[in-house]
């Protein structure tokens, strides 16, 4: 590689730091992964370097080419709120924290954030935007649904995998730098078109972070679970000694504590495809949340 091309990928790899594919003029295809470690008491690790990582792909060792802990790179969240009637007790709670959340960690001039709403149906209640005070007018409307719309609906009641796809397909995937769904729900799902491998899916090829608070229930707690695990982010619940508000903390400090690490694959793409991804920390005792795929694309 020339030191054009050298300087041009680096340039690139920061500038986007969970593109899991891009390709730059040079023709230099970046893999890009944001990782926060864990130690044995689950708390974050913050002083690790580049040689603390192995990275692997497809089972085969790749080398370590980017690293870096800046946190100050574009954020991108969706708050994806379940407004189905089991969510009528906490949904109060929900849209209080929510906001909370949301104007500790927006930066107006950087970041940028969504609400979406699903029950009978998925609908986005704000656009993506940097004004609290039009987050904070949207949520306040995020409710379930009243007994008129109640009598005339039809189809499922809480279509959680059909608004990831949404939110993945129609919004995540025109982005760059840090992204992460939030999603409050009791892990209910009935009626959705798409499956949760489809919702798992549509997150990696938007290269989209799921963090899930179970909140309501715990029925759907191996949903949420799975979904946080493979997309790399969190999952929290909520309990009387671990508040909503307690739940947004932490996700705060871990979106602020991640490790942003990129390779080059040594193997060409020569059909788009998913391809497995392994991200392990070398010393012992240490858990990493980091996604387990990306869509390599041709």
């Amino acid at each position: 590689m020339t030191r054009r091309e050298w300087l041009g990928a680096l340039l690139a790899a920061r500038a986007a730091a969970q593109d899991s594919d891009v390709t730059f003029s040079t023709n230099v295809k970046v893999v890009s992964m944001l990782a926060t470690v864990l130690n044995k008491q689950g708390q974050i690790v913050h002083d690790l370097t580049k040689d603390d990582f192995a990275i692997a792909e497809n089972g085969k060792p790749q080398v370590v080419k980017y690293f870096s802990r800046d946190t100050d790179l574009p954020l991108t969240l969706g708050l994806m709120v379940d407004t189905s009637m089991s969510q009528v007790n906490v949904i109060g709670a929900e849209r209080a924290a929510s906001f909370r959340f949301v104007d500790q960690v927006l930066r107006e001039k950087t970041d940028q954030v969504f609400v979406m709403k699903f029950d009978m149906a998925v609908q986005t209640a704000q656009e993506l935007t940097s004004s609290r005070d039009k987050l904070r007018q949207a949520l306040a409307f995020v409710d379930t649904p009243t007994r008129n719309e109640l009598r005339n609906q039809y189809g499922g009641g809480t279509l959680l995998f059909d608004a990831v796809v949404k939110a993945s397909r129609d919004i995540m995937s025109q982005r760059q730098g840090r992204k992460a769904l939030i999603v409050m729900s009791d892990g209910g799902e009935n009626g959705s078109d798409a499956s949760i491998q489809e919702s798992i899916d549509a997150a990696h090829r938007a290269d989209t972070m799921i963090y899930s608070i179970l909140f309501g229930g715990t029925e759907g707690r191996s949903i949420l679970q799975r979904m946080s695990k493979e997309t790399g982010g969190g999952y929290f619940e909520v309990t009387k000694k671990f508040t909503i508000d307690q739940v947004f903390g932490a996700i705060q400090d871990e979106l602020r504590s991640q490790y942003n690490l990129g390779f080059i694959s040594d193997v060409p793409v020569r059909i788009s495809e998913f391809r497995k991804l392994q991200l392990t920390v070398k010393e012992k005792g240490f858990t990493v949340q980091a996604r387990d795929k990306y869509w390599a694309q041709r």
